[in-house]
């Protein structure tokens, strides 16, 4: 089965969603993606449709922008 993949940065909003989402759903389900420690994943977010984190892309492909932490120009830099 593929998993869900959760992208996010480390801010407390990244965090804070990150902390829900693993509550919410199977951590088994789940990849979680810290761009900000694994920025060679920054092309695959983006490709995959990611504008902003924390951000959750279901298996089907739907991206998933939950509340705003940070743009993926800010991650970039």
């Amino acid at each position: 089965m593929k998993k869900s993949v959760f992208y996010h940065a480390g801010c407390p909003v990244c965090l804070s969603a990150e902390h829900e989402i693993l509550e919410l759903m199977d951590p088994a389900t789940i990849d979680v993606v810290h761009l900000g420690e694994e920025k060679s994943k920054i092309q695959d977010a983006e490709n995959a449709g990611v504008k902003s984190v924390p951000a959750l892309v279901t298996p089907t492909g739907n991206v998933l922008h939950i509340n705003y932490g940070a743009s993926m120009a800010d991650v970039k830099n």
